[in-house]
């Protein structure tokens, strides 16, 4: 009995003592790309267009770390650069209960509901569609596609789709950029993500840097001013069209997160004094996030858990990415903490029997996966290795 109960100890000790290594995320990334399909360069039907995005972007950033990776994925680039943009996309998004982003897709998971009207198929030539938070998940990844491969037409592709999204600028009721091009909506994520394309491109493109500078820096005086961010540092979904104000939407993950990237890029293309200054704001959120969004064990979680559908799930990965930038750009022990944390307990909790990885991080493992709870998990796993 007590030869038994010693054994048992040992093993548990072994599952809470694990530290992430290389290894666990190329075996990650081996689940990954069972959902990878070849003909259309994207992870569709397995999850949706934008998911394949930030997909594109994890396999990029494990690539970037690990040279065995940078060597197996170096044709998923152009395969899916050529072919994603053939891909006949029907694709309708919306913002359901709790302000959580709903996807329909016409011929694949989530599908449109019975009686639903749909919008026409379309070829999203240049990686623009009707979406501009879309847009600019597909011009972070090919950046960082662009920061592994060095081919100037991954970064010559995100520049085309910041124009798309710059011409959006200041139409809006409220300023910034819409949502979507039926101007719907006013939100956090799609001037997050147009603030971190032009701070990343400001970096990467000499030519053009006081351009993109500039566009960078009059996006987040606007973000700062627009009342998103809250009196507790944490960000909420978006605004009210109708009076331009905080619309106290969800705190997700993700809005915490795509920030964070974009002010250690500014920091960066700005070499004024308001550098520093971009990174102490940039902590205040990060640090905001960690305290409302994480359980006694220091695990991240969205409110949606477990039932996050199609576009919930990929939250928590792009807050732990972005985090991971930040680190890297001016590090604190207590990020470095939080990343191994995560990482750890998605392996141990959060893990099948095939190394997929599923959407509550801190476990139970909920099943059926798929590529984009696995991307999720991912980041964070990635994100630790790049730090430790």
């Amino acid at each position: 009995m007590l030869k038994s109960s010693i054994q048992a100890l040992v093993a548990v000790l072994a599952v809470t003592s694990h530290s992430i290594s290389v290894s666990d995320a190329e075996l990650s990334l081996n689940t990954l790309q069972q959902w990878y399909n070849e003909s259309i360069g994207l992870w569709i039907p397995s999850t949706g267009w934008w998911n394949s995005a930030n997909c594109l972007t994890v396999v990029a950033d494990l690539a970037a770390i690990d040279s065995n990776v940078k060597t197996k994925v170096e044709s998923i680039f152009p395969r899916t650069f050529e072919k994603a943009q053939a891909y006949n996309l029907q694709l309708q998004k919306g913002v359901g209960a709790n302000w959580l982003p709903w996807s329909y897709y016409g011929d694949s998971w989530p599908w449109f509901p019975p009686h639903h009207p749909k919008p026409p198929s379309h070829q999203p030539n240049g990686f623009l569609n009707s979406y501009y938070d879309d847009e600019g998940w597909w011009a972070l990844a090919w950046i960082a596609v662009y920061d592994v491969t060095g081919d100037s037409r991954y970064l010559n592709t995100a520049e085309s789709i910041f124009q798309d999204m710059a011409a959006s600028y200041d139409t809006t009721p409220c300023g910034g950029i819409w949502w979507d091009k039926n101007h719907t909506y006013v939100n956090a994520i799609a001037n997050e993500l147009f603030l971190s394309v032009g701070a990343h491109l400001a970096n990467r493109v000499p030519s053009q840097s006081s351009y993109y500078l500039q566009w960078a820096q009059r996006e987040w005086a606007w973000f700062q001013s627009s009342g998103m961010i809250n009196a507790q540092n944490t960000i909420n979904d978006g605004l009210n069209i109708t009076t331009c104000r905080n619309n106290n939407g969800t705190v997700w993950s993700y809005n915490q997160g795509v920030v964070l990237g974009a002010l250690a890029e500014l920091s960066r293309a700005d070499t004024s004094e308001n550098s520093a200054r971009y990174l102490r704001t940039a902590k205040r959120i990060a640090d905001a996030a960690i305290a409302n969004l994480t359980d006694a064990d220091g695990v991240l979680h969205d409110p949606c858990e477990p039932d996050c559908g199609a576009d919930g799930s990929q939250f928590k990965g792009v807050f732990a990415r972005n985090l991971q930038r930040l680190q890297r750009a001016s590090p604190e022990a207590r990020y470095k903490t939080f990343l191994q944390d995560n990482a750890n307990a998605i392996w141990a909790d959060d893990r099948g029997a095939g190394n997929e990885l599923s959407v509550v991080w801190s476990g139970p493992f909920v099943s059926p996966t798929n590529a984009s709870t696995q991307s999720s998990a991912m980041d964070a796993i990635v994100g630790a290795i790049a730090v430790s």
